[in-house]
């Protein structure tokens, strides 16, 4: 199990200020919900820019840019909020849930395959990691519900989330979308426990996919907490640059 001390210090300065102004909270919101949209979908291959991830969350077509890019926008938009009913309804981790996240992911874009387990069996392009037969999926998730709601429960929500992201992807359950619902997965655990999503960023998606092959395919999963760590630090700075409240008094 590991100690995250400078991140466990960041969450308790920031819970001094709580509950934050609404105003900051609004704004944080709006900017994160854009954010995180633009790089999850950029990591899967998604062409739209940072600024036209905001306006087509405005409702407003981008010229030259594909449907599908436009729906990826606003179903991962969609997911969030319905992250956020999750955590204030405080509803445990499922299956259902999992399926409901996925569901909102592919509205439109695959609804044959939204929110349903794969039948087929899939491999990851330039991954080293084989992927489990699609026969063995249903049990494999009912194991890693089981592990979440046991094993998983010990854990610091660092360790946690990037445990159920990591582990998730391993079994790899829908034809397509699991990069996107891990990654909504890994903020839900953050978010009920009282943390700031972290966004992991599109300039370090290499790094990512081979910290993933690491964990996968040899059991090294350190370089993947870590990473996650680093970018749970990283989500604390927006909240204060909003508070005014200076890094260096942290560590």
């Amino acid at each position: 199990m590991h100690a995250f001390p400078d991140i466990d210090r960041l969450k308790a300065r920031l819970d001094q200020h709580r509950p934050l102004d609404p105003a900051i909270v609004r704004n944080l919101r709006e900017d994160l919900i854009v954010r995180w949209t633009y790089h999850s979908n950029a990591i899967e291959g998604n062409t739209l820019t940072l600024q036209e991830t905001k306006v087509a969350l405005e409702g407003i077509t981008i010229g030259g840019k594909t449907l599908r890019e436009h729906l990826e926008a606003v179903n991962h938009r969609n997911a969030i909020l319905y992250l956020e009913e999750l955590v204030q309804q405080n509803e445990p981790l499922s299956e259902w849930g999992i399926k409901s996240i996925h569901q909102l992911i592919l509205k439109g874009i695959d609804d044959d395959n939204a929110g349903r387990y794969r039948t087929i069996n899939v491999r990851i392009a330039g991954a080293n990691h084989l992927l489990p037969d699609q026969v063995v999926v249903p049990e494999l998730m009912e194991r890693f519900i089981a592990w979440y709601q046991t094993e998983a429960m010990s854990l610091h929500p660092v360790e946690r989330a990037a445990r159920v992201h990591s582990d998730f992807v391993k079994n790899h359950p829908f034809v397509d979308g699991n990069g996107r619902t891990s990654r909504l997965l890994m903020n839900l655990e953050f978010m009920k426990a009282g943390f700031p999503p972290a966004i992991l960023p599109v300039e370090r998606r290499l790094a990512y996919y081979q910290a993933l092959d690491a964990d996968h395919v040899h059991g090294q999963r350190e370089a993947f907490v870590q990473m996650v760590a680093t970018i749970v630090r990283e989500g604390f700075g927006p909240y204060f640059h909003a508070l005014s409240l200076p890094w260096v008094e942290v560590f």
